[in-house]
């Protein structure tokens, strides 16, 4: 049952997994075999890497297979968040995938934030470039020094001096930032002291900043799992008196959670749809092991619980997309809060399926599935990782049973 997948994004959808199971799959592969061979690196392109990415999205857009996440705007479809899901499931079966349609994480966040809160220089010099593909950016929040999951304990100290902002500080997990094609990055920044007379949730701001100012330092790429996810990267990044003009603020000062929260909420319905299509991923290969493999003179299939094992994982998949795209209408009712709820449900319960899922597809691969032979490991380190990403699943469970309990007392819980 195709629940909100219209009549106009039917034909989307086919097209996108068409490519994808056809074109970008079968390269997938190859390109990240490429990673580390670049003269400049790890964090460098071979010229095999941007033939075929570059292929590949010339194609899509000449299709009109792009920008599919700009949801309210002329410049895109005007999909609905629920329609959008759709396509998000298809481009998560790789890596590679989001990207070719101009859709991948973190750009697709910070061009919301350009579009929605930038002023005309901002989309000028930075929206349009992004919205062509030509550039990459990156999201600068997370901190190595405080328990980010609280975002109000973010230190990163932004100074107004004259007509320009001085920037001092670390930031962590910068997804993005390693990509030599990164121009630009989406920063948040504390603006005000937390013992001051602001209330805590007026502290900070955010900013638009150029990826080459004097002063920025990329210390060292974080690894997952001993990954470092090059060339992407989610690097480790060190300020210091780096200065950006006063325009570089966006909407005003002490409205970052404002911009991050209107970032942060389709970007996480995003993500966990490319997390159900990863899962569906995952099952294609565990079926296909199970009936092509024998042991003990039986098909894997026949052996132990893995008829249980395949049902429960596919009905694990069906409950997670239903609730993803719950949550999906709830954000086309145009209520944020009355979203959230379903929000950081399925923030918690999608990569969790996912992982699920993925661990039972290497299981039925043995000793295969953690290896370099399958993309199971790396999926599962991406799945792991996306519990952290955009909010641990602890704060997720939080706000659930905040909602929940609610009705039941006068209390704040």
């Amino acid at each position: 049952m195709d629940l909100g997948m219209s009549e106009r994004v039917k034909p989307l959808v086919e097209k996108v997994r068409d490519m994808m199971q056809n074109e970008i799959m079968a390269l997938d592969d190859e390109y990240h075999h490429e990673v580390g061979k670049a003269p400049g690196g790890r964090f460098a392109f071979t010229d095999r890497q941007t033939e075929i990415r570059e292929t590949l999205k010339k194609k899509a857009k000449a299709a009109g297979l792009w920008n599919f996440w700009l949801t309210d705007s002329d410049a895109g479809y005007g999909l609905t968040t629920v329609e959008y899901a759709y396509l998000a499931e298809e481009m998560g079966y790789c890596t590679l995938g989001p990207e070719v349609f101009n859709c991948s994480a973190p750009d697709t966040g910070n061009m919301e934030v350009l579009e929605r809160y930038g002023t005309k220089e901002h989309k000028e010099k930075w929206l349009k470039p992004l919205l062509e593909g030509e550039i990459r950016s990156a999201f600068l929040m997370t901190e190595p020094d405080v328990a980010s999951s609280d975002a109000t304990n973010l230190e990163f100290s932004a100074v107004k001096d004259g007509d320009e902002w001085v920037f001092n500080g670390e930031k962590y997990w910068s997804s993005g930032a390693g990509d030599p094609r990164c121009a630009v990055y989406i920063l948040m920044a504390r603006m005000a002291p937390r013992d001051g007379d602001v209330p805590r949730h007026s502290q900070h701001s955010m900013f638009v900043v150029p990826a080459d100012l004097p002063g920025i330092e990329k210390v060292r790429a974080m690894q997952v799992f001993g990954n470092d996810d090059a060339p992407h990267g989610h690097l480790h990044m060190r300020f210091k008196n780096v200065r950006v003009p006063a325009d570089a603020l966006l909407i005003g000062e002490g409205r970052g959670f404002e911009v991050s929260q209107g970032r942060l909420g389709p970007g996480r319905i995003h993500h966990c749809m490319r997390a159900v299509g990863q899962a569906e991923r995952a099952l294609k290969l565990m079926c296909e092991r199970s009936l092509s493999r024998t042991a003990f003179g039986r098909p894997l299939a026949k052996l132990g619980q893995n008829y249980d094992i395949i049902a429960e994982c596919r009905i694990a998949i069906e409950q997670a997309r239903l609730l993803c795209l719950k949550a999906a209408w709830m954000m086309d009712q145009g209520d944020a809060r009355a979203a959230a709820p379903y929000i950081s449900q399925i923030k918690v319960a999608a990569p969790n399926m996912a992982l699920k899922v993925i661990d039972e597809a290497m299981q039925m691969h043995g000793g295969t599935g953690v290896s370099q032979d399958t993309p199971l490991a790396h999926m599962y380190a991406q799945m792991r990782t996306l519990r952290f990403a955009d909010g641990p699943d602890a704060v997720h469970r939080m706000q659930v049973a905040r909602k929940e309990l609610k009705p039941y007392t006068n209390q704040k819980v």
